[in-house]
């Protein structure tokens, strides 16, 4: 179940957020560890994906989720590259469609996922990733899913994924298509699970 959560504007530059919510608690599901060929493949599909090899845009995707846990004392990400090669084909896939819409929980293996799109070449990570981490100003501290003081979940679902304590990975990609980046980032286990508090 996704929701549009917000939209900024700088100039003439366009940003929209989509963010998921699990209607049922979490099943247990298994680590997605990547092995030394699956992170040289994640290395090469980055290339295709406006991530070059050597490039530290990973690291910054996931040193900024990681700035806001660190700020709450929980436990720090880590980057998984199974997830970054999915996360790569659902963004390709949005971008040539020209839409956020997320991918269907089966086809996402479970696993949570946060939606970015904005003018070509405008943002950079950390003010796209940065944006979902803006969201905390609306954000309750209540069971999923009155986490809101609008009202609205999807106000803070971004947030709440970012900083949910069960979720111990996370892999994102972008692409850059019909004049638009998309940042597609996924979540192993998934977050924002009804009934349950985030941290």
């Amino acid at each position: 179940m996704g929701r549009i959560g917000q939209s900024a504007l700088l100039g003439s530059a366009i940003a929209i957020l989509c963010a998921t919510a699990a209607p049922l608690f979490a099943s247990e599901g298994s680590s997605r560890g990547g092995s030394a060929a699956g992170e040289r493949n994640a290395r090469m599909q980055n290339a295709a994906y406006g991530f070059a090899p050597g490039d530290r845009i990973a690291a910054r995707i996931l040193d900024t989720h990681n700035a806001e846990r660190d700020r709450l004392r929980l436990p720090r990400l880590k980057w998984n590259p199974h997830l970054e090669r999915e996360a790569a084909e659902w963004a390709t896939t949005l971008g040539r469609r020209g839409v956020l819409e997320h991918a269907s929980g089966q086809t996402r293996n479970g696993t949570g996922e946060n939606l970015w799109m904005g003018t070509a070449g405008a943002w950079n990570v950390e003010s796209m990733v940065g944006m979902f981490v803006e969201e905390r100003k609306h954000y309750r501290h209540a069971a999923f899913p009155d986490v809101s003081h609008t009202g609205n979940w999807a106000d803070v679902g971004h947030y709440t994924q970012i900083v949910w304590r069960d979720t111990k990975e996370v892999g994102c990609a972008m692409a850059t298509e019909r004049g638009n980046d998309v940042l597609v980032c996924r979540y192993w286990p998934a977050g924002n699970v009804w009934g349950a508090k985030a941290f």
